[in-house]
């Protein structure tokens, strides 16, 4: 009797087993196959999400530090993109994992030998396949429940900072400069908040230089930066041009603070903020709200119910890619390179339909196109993988022939 060794699974395979034999060896191999996919995508996508992550990083650290913020508003701010990044790097790193292990197991001949047991291209993908609906369920999670509320806790730090982070400036008898070009004194700080006699100039216009005073303000929420109210004061605007000083007294005046100082965000929910059943609904004025058309809801919407399937075809395309090779000393160069290009193509054509939908309401079906591709060509690509035993018998038939 013919065997053959297989180290991983610790036990031999023999052909001609009995039925209840050969399900208890292919739920060892599906076991054994779909733990190794999960080690390797846990290394890759901890090592792709840090380095989103640090990139994000450099970027909040500057403008949260620059802005006199704390370093544990920065580690909040960052925790909160953190599921956002994982939600990017899940199907790259399911595609990558999948390649890895693939080519592996061919070089080490392990899936050879199962080939040679009669496990056809597509019974070998059954752990690929449970595999990415494992991501796929990750990813569902994270783009409709955990994203969704990371965004709306981020709005709404931003809003929270940008309403206090003029406090910085508000130190009473010091001429500070909160931006190029802006002076500002204070010369007493109630404990109510109020501002005694308030003195602020700009000097940025090219054509004229605005100063503003007054007796008493306070501070107020605005909608993207805080509002400053001035009361009993006036407004001098001296032309560069002829000199002249136009005086305009006021009882009270509102300056909003956003071209003043530089805030973190407006504190504005986006899109990604939104429930998935909100963006579905495209309700028009959800969306004059948020400044998004319905196109741009229903866009967001399905993308976050399509997007997961990419993580069944990005493994999929992977794992039918290299079976197209078989053992090789040389590798399996040419088939990694085909599923990079697929995976490329597949990707364009997701940016494509995303685009399409967002400028048209109805188009949103477009957005499903990229990851139902992805699942036929590696369904096709498997059915191809199947049949190279066959195109050589009938290559050689014409030979036997002569």
């Amino acid at each position: 009797m013919a065997r053959y060794e297989f180290s991983p699974l610790a036990n031999s395979v023999r052909v001609g087993q009995h039925l209840v034999g050969a399900e208890a060896r292919v739920s060892r191999f599906d076991r054994y196959l779909l733990s190794q996919l999960l080690q390797l995508f846990g290394f890759f996508a901890l090592v792709l999400v840090a380095v989103y992550w640090v990139n994000r990083a450099v970027g909040l650290f500057d403008q949260l530090i620059g802005d006199g913020q704390s370093a544990l508003v920065f580690l909040e701010f960052t925790i909160l993109t953190l599921p956002n990044a994982i939600r990017l790097v899940l199907p790259v790193a399911a595609f990558a994992a999948s390649v890895y292990v693939v080519n592996r197991l061919m070089q080490e001949s392990e899936l050879v030998v199962m080939q040679a047991t009669g496990f056809s291209a597509f019974r070998l993908a059954r752990p690929v396949l449970y595999f990415g609906l494992v991501v796929m369920v990750m990813q569902l999670v994270l783009t409709n429940v955990l994203v969704p509320a990371s965004q709306r806790a981020l709005s709404a730090r931003s809003a929270e900072i940008s309403e206090n982070i003029t406090a910085r400036f508000l130190n009473a008898g010091q001429f500070m400069h909160p931006a190029a070009g802006i002076t500002l004194y204070i010369r007493d700080i109630t404990p109510h908040g109020e501002l005694v006699d308030l003195f602020l100039a700009d000097e940025r216009g090219q054509n004229e230089r605005v100063t503003h005073t007054a007796r008493k303000a306070f501070l107020v929420r605005g909608a993207i930066a805080p509002k400053l109210v001035m009361l009993d004061g006036s407004t001098q605007t001296l032309s560069r041009a002829d000199g002249r000083l136009a005086i305009t007294r006021f009882a009270d005046f509102t300056l909003d603070l956003a071209g003043l100082v530089s805030v973190t965000g407006g504190g504005r929910a986006g899109l990604n903020a939104l429930s998935t059943p909100d963006l579905l609904a495209a309700d028009e004025t959800v969306g004059a709200e948020i400044g998004a058309s319905p196109a741009q809801m229903l866009e967001e919407g399905h993308s976050r119910l399509a997007a997961p399937l990419m993580a069944i075809a990005a493994p999929l395309i992977g794992f039918a890619a290299l079976m197209l090779g078989g053992f090789s000393r040389f590798g399996l160069w040419r088939q990694m390179g085909l599923a990079v290009g697929l995976i490329i193509g597949v990707q364009l054509v997701w940016t494509w339909g995303g685009s399409v939908a967002i400028q048209t309401a109805g188009a949103w079906p477009l957005v499903y196109l990229a990851p139902l591709l992805g699942i036929a060509l590696a369904g096709l690509i498997l059915w191809q993988a199947q049949r190279p035993k066959h195109r050589r018998t009938e290559r050689d038939r014409p030979e036997a022939a002569a």
